[in-house]
């Protein structure tokens, strides 16, 4: 039998749920913050689901925007379509030997930089496409954290080539594992259907890519290897209990903070390559 709490001025019994006493009124005592209370207004303040995406396309194009000024107004000949290379590095590039010698947050920066505006519009596309389907799949916690777990993955497995390398690319193919992943844990027939496409669409990028020059494969190939090995661990929503999903959106916000941090590191650190 459930017991059932009594109301402490007319002593009828009431809800659990109840605020006020149905009966005489009187102000019951609100319920006492929990753990999963602070953790659920946290997880408020992602972005509703569907929108995580358009953030980060606008977080990349304020960062091209402001790269393409600085490559302007900085760089002998410098122009808004196409960026010199000091930009790039000044900015966060990945360069495997800054890198190995303690500027590990390049990993993080790179991924949100772009070399060109037909190098960032590229990009842009195949992530509003793509992240749209991946947001719905896994929500903006998991998401966060895939996207760019994926991307400082490929990056570092980028540090096997010597040249300076930017772009989305590899957190893009890191979603593409993620539906991968996806599809294999769903265990069905929509899951089976969802495998085989993004396997299908995991080899025809990485064909076309090899195809194109000056195209960083070792970044794509570690973006999916990292995106699958991420999404396949962490599951996604249908998969967890509800307040699982509260702390991914926590971890998702941690990311997010990460990312800040990075850039405020770099930024610094510009500045002092700037006044040597």
């Amino acid at each position: 039998m459930e017991s059932r709490p009594i109301c402490p001025n007319c002593r009828a019994f009431i809800s659990r749920a109840d605020r006020v006493c149905p009966y005489c009124e009187f102000e019951l005592a609100p319920a006492p913050k929990t753990n999963l209370d602070a953790a659920r207004k946290l997880g408020s303040l992602l972005p509703e689901n569907g929108q995580l995406i358009v953030y980060i396309l606008a977080v990349n194009g304020f960062l091209y925007l402001a790269m393409a000024l600085f490559n302007q107004q900085n760089t002998r000949g410098g122009g808004f379509f196409d960026l010199s290379g000091s930009t790039l590095f000044l900015f966060g590039a990945k360069e495997p030997s800054y890198i190995f010698h303690g500027e590990w947050w390049r990993l993080v920066t790179a991924g949100f930089l772009h070399a060109s505006i037909i190098h960032i519009a590229m990009n842009s596309w195949g992530l509003y496409d793509l992240g749209a389907q991946a947001e719905e799949a896994f929500g903006p916690g998991r998401l966060l954290v895939i996207y760019v777990g994926s991307s400082i993955t490929g990056f570092l497995a980028s540090c096997y080539s010597p040249s300076l390398s930017v772009g989305a690319s590899a957190g893009i193919f890191g979603l593409i594992g993620a539906m991968i992943a996806f599809g294999i844990n769903q265990r069905s027939s929509f899951g089976s259907y969802v495998k085989s496409a993004y396997t299908r669409t995991a080899v025809w990028a990485l064909l076309i890519s090899f195809m194109i020059p000056y195209t960083d494969n070792w970044a794509h190939i570690g973006g999916l290897a990292g995106g699958f090995a991420i999404a396949y661990l962490a599951g996604h929503p249908r998969l967890s209990h509800p307040r699982q999903e509260r702390y991914w959106n926590i971890a998702g916000l941690g990311v997010s903070a990460f990312v800040l941090i990075c850039f405020v590191v770099q930024f610094f650190t510009t500045l002092k390559y700037l006044q040597s």
